[in-house]
């Protein structure tokens, strides 16, 4: 039995249920339409809702994470099964639950081997490129549902070519029902302000959030009194009434799994940060413990849970995760009760939901997108840090050419590029003394003291063979322009580790200044930096000493 149940409060109950119900009633559209969006029959999107959301309210790390269809998970499932299956096809849907198996099972073993850390390793930049670009394609794909064009591909410019060459088989009807939806939705989403200000704050937030329902419904409504099927007019139809059926979806041939392989990789990958950063974000906000290798863990049983119960992969959704808290959600039992609204749903509105055409699925997809693009952390990363922003960059433009997969790949190549690039090109000051203080700082950046006989050099990063050559020639240039100067220190405060190929540089740097007079010495060396190079020739074969302070070598070494 999970903690939060173990020590289940009973004044929470009544939130948690008016949270699970609103849940519940808010996604069930949504959910319809990121399966179509996964290129899966509507009704997958209820499954994906039912089973994987009890696993991971019993197992998983967050309180208030609201897991289920979400739009990357969707939008990479049918781009990693672009070319493999026919969408729609039992053989697609069988592909997709194994997906879901397979970034289960490494997201299970992820976490059993506690890899939790490696969410660090994908920047603000790449994480923020691969959705803005992700949405791109997802707004683009969209255009099949709201136009009747069929157009397919997995790049902006395959959605470019397919929708031109099929251009004449744009069908109005479904283009006007799309139209008129999408400017509904987004008149709400943007200027919701203008149609709800005559109320509180509170209905106004309420009514936001309702209003697509209302659309969802009075466009059943519609469809159903005027017969839109019959102008053309594609409707999701007959949903299977009850629930999921359990079993191990079919292995494919060895190739088509290995195929699949590197795409299930990336996906649990973006399933982990997605779903980390939402419950991590909340965890903050509730002043609540987060730990990435259970939410690893949680994540993985529900996905492979999912892939047994005719799921696609699921993450934790930054919408109705802010729904359901808003809504006053304070345990998973929120999310028990929007799995009982799910049941409902299958077992009681399948006839009523047939009449609901693709088109305002699509628009709703569409409109909702638009939200994940973001421009803002491209402008802060501009003006503060550009290697983000370029990596940024980098991962949008090559996840709209080359698709998802590999466009994600090209962003985080740049990215360690970047990071590799900035190691290699160490910041290195020549400091001097504030008067009447025992502080050293940059002589470019304030007032100091500083020695004619004396060279005191910060170094700001660890030494390691991808930058030596830069901190020679630094160090080097530094000594020609102070001729006079005989005495050299290295404040080593900065330095966590020094190579071999560091600690060659070093020995070479003392010889070379021996020969020319002049000798080497180190102050602020850190106990585990001394504890690599203490029997090396660096400390062994040094022309100077090793200080404890700064302070002790100015005092030892200036001319008085």
């Amino acid at each position: 039995m999970p903690s939060w149940l173990a020590h289940y409060h009973l004044k929470n109950l009544p939130q948690d249920l008016i949270a699970g119900i609103v849940v519940g009633i808010l996604v069930i559209p949504q959910s319809l339409g990121y399966a179509v969006l996964a290129g899966m029959p509507p009704v997958y999107g209820l499954y994906a809702s039912i089973v994987p959301v009890i696993v991971y309210a019993w197992i998983g790390s967050s309180n208030v994470n609201a897991l289920g269809a979400v739009a990357i998970t969707a939008i990479m499932t049918a781009s990693s099964l672009h070319g493999v299956a026919v969408e729609g096809s039992a053989e697609y849907v069988t592909l997709a639950s194994l997906m879901a198996l397979m970034v289960g099972a490494m997201l299970w073993l992820a976490g059993k081997f506690k890899l939790g850390w490696v969410m660090q390793f994908i920047s603000r930049g790449v994480s923020a490129g691969f959705v803005s670009g992700a949405s791109w394609l997802i707004y683009a794909s969209q255009f099949k549902y709201v136009t009747g064009i069929p157009v397919s591909g997995n790049s902006l410019l395959n959605y470019a070519s397919s929708l031109w060459s099929h251009r004449a088989e744009l069908h109005l009807p479904t283009l006007e029902i799309g139209a008129v939806a999408l400017g509904l939705f987004l008149l709400n989403r943007y200027a919701g302000g203008w149609l709800w200000g005559w109320m509180s704050a509170r209905q106004a937030k309420w009514a936001g959030r309702l209003f697509p329902l209302a659309v969802v419904i009075f466009a059943i409504i519609l469809s159903y009194v005027f017969h839109w099927q019959t102008s053309g007019v594609r409707i999701i139809g007959q949903i299977p009434s009850g629930l999921p059926n359990f079993g191990m979806p079919a292995v494919p041939s060895l190739t088509t799994l290995l195929r699949l392989l590197p795409s299930a990789g990336l996906m649990a990958l973006i399933a982990f940060v997605s779903s980390s950063s939402v419950a991590s974000t909340y965890a903050r906000g509730r002043g609540e413990t987060f730990d990435a290798n259970l939410e690893l863990k949680g994540l993985g049983w529900a996905n492979l849970a999912g892939g047994l119960s005719q799921s696609f992969p699921v993450a934790g959704g930054f919408s109705r995760t802010a729904v359901n808290v808003d809504s006053g959600a304070n345990s998973p039992l929120a999310s028990m009760v929007t799995v009982g609204i799910m049941v409902l749903a299958l077992l009681v509105l399948g006839d009523l939901l047939s009449p609901l055409p693709y088109a305002l699925l699509g628009a709703m997809i569409m409109a909702s997108i638009l939200g994940l693009i973001d421009v803002a952390t491209f402008k802060t990363a501009w003006h503060t840090d550009r290697l983000d922003a370029m990596s940024m960059l980098s991962t949008f433009v090559s996840v709209l050419i080359f698709g998802l997969n590999t466009g994600l790949v090209i962003g985080l190549i740049v990215s360690f590029a970047g990071l590799i690039w900035q190691s290699s090109q160490p910041h290195i000051a020549i400091v001097g003394q504030l008067v009447g203080t025992e502080h050293f700082r940059n002589i470019n950046r304030h007032d100091v003291m500083t020695y004619d006989n004396l060279l005191i050099m910060r170094v700001d990063e660890s030494l390691f063979f991808g930058n030596t050559e830069a901190v020679r020639r630094q160090i080097l240039s530094a000594l020609n322009r102070y001729p006079d100067a005989k005495e050299l220190v290295l404040m080593m405060s900065a330095v966590n580790h020094i190579d071999l190929t560091a600690q060659e540089m070093l020995i070479t740097l003392n010889r070379e200044l021996m020969s020319d007079g002049k000798r080497l010495h180190y102050s602020v060396s850190k106990g585990p930096i001394m504890d690599i190079i203490k029997h090396t020739p660096v400390i062994t074969e040094l022309s100077g000493q090793v200080f404890l302070s700064t302070v002790q070598a100015v005092e030892a070494l200036r001319i008085k």
